[in-house]
């Protein structure tokens, strides 16, 4: 099986259950809260672990209680947590997280630590992308920081997977040459080409995408499922899994970490995504997002 590395955010997340989001200046009462290790990158690393991938993680904490127990989550499902930066004076990410009784969520993110995983940091670690043969990234820490160690990885000849989320509209286009797999969603990736949430269709906005450089692509549509573009033109849309959903949090971070496993297990795209919509399923029936991440048991047994 190929090493994963991912270089990527963490933050302790504080989820408030309530019935509905507030209007502006309204003040609601929520039903619990719940806090718990997330950032996009974490939550990957989590799940590429909890799901029996050999994964290592880049990113930085604060010398605080959080970060501690972020590091202790991830070694726990046996993420090589090494090198971690743990950095003084400064507070490790945070997510607040507004969790809605149907599911949907909205979140507000402090960057904290995560805008300290900088160039030099990458420099200091590059024999871990040497070591590695898939470099997985998100854009929760510096966009220069996510360019740079794409460049580097795919100097390396590794594979290059990138979830483009939060995406904005100056993400360097420079990024997209060094990606082989993308995943964003509809919105994502109309900000990706336009800097706008709407206006192409995705049929208009793939071919754009590879134009950039992208090889390949998986758009995320919801309910419909993944809509896959191969480097060679093919496409197949590849159905979602009906299931009543408790909190999507972590729903897209449980996609592509079961996705980026199957491409390490040496499984095709299409199996990969049909594996991640899988893992997908049985995450968004749970609360929380790492607590949310199935084993490969829970799956099984899930579908059985």
């Amino acid at each position: 099986m190929k090493k994963i590395l991912v270089i990527g955010s963490l933050n302790m997340d504080i989820s408030v259950q309530l019935d509905r989001v507030p209007n502006a200046g309204e003040t609601l009462k929520g039903n619990s809260l719940l806090t718990s290790p997330g950032g996009k990158g974490a939550n990957q690393a989590y799940a590429i672990g909890k799901l029996g991938g050999d994964v290592a993680m880049l990113g930085a904490v604060g010398k605080d209680a959080y970060g501690d127990e972020l590091c202790d989550s991830l070694t726990s499902v046996g993420v090589d947590v090494s090198r971690i930066r743990h950095v003084e004076g400064v507070c490790t990410g945070t997510a607040v997280i507004m969790v809605e009784a149907r599911g949907e969520n909205r979140i507000v993110i402090l960057a904290g630590t995560n805008d300290c995983v900088d160039i030099p940091y990458i420099d200091e670690n590059m024999d871990m992308i040497e070591q590695c043969d898939i470099l997985l990234m998100q854009l929760e820490v510096p966009l220069e920081t996510v360019v740079y160690a794409a460049k580097k990885a795919k100097e390396l000849g590794k594979t290059v997977i990138v979830d483009p989320a939060p995406a904005t509209a100056d993400v360097p286009k420079a990024l997209w040459a060094y990606v082989d797999y993308i995943k964003p969603n509809e919105t994502e990736l109309n900000m990706i080409l336009t800097g706008r949430i709407d206006g192409l269709t995705v049929e208009e906005a793939l071919p754009q995408v590879q134009s950039l450089g992208v090889k390949n692509v998986w758009v995320t549509l919801g309910g419909k499922g993944v809509f896959v573009r191969r480097e060679n033109g093919e496409e197949e849309l590849i159905p979602a899994i009906r299931v009543k959903a408790v909190d999507t949090t972590a729903a897209g971070d449980s996609f592509l970490a079961a996705a980026t496993l199957s491409l390490a297990r040496g499984l095709s795209d299409a199996e990969a995504v049909a594996y991640g919509n899988r893992v997908a399923a049985v995450a968004v029936t749970r609360p929380g997002a790492q607590q949310s991440v199935p084993t490969p048991e829970e799956v099984e047994a899930f579908f059985a």
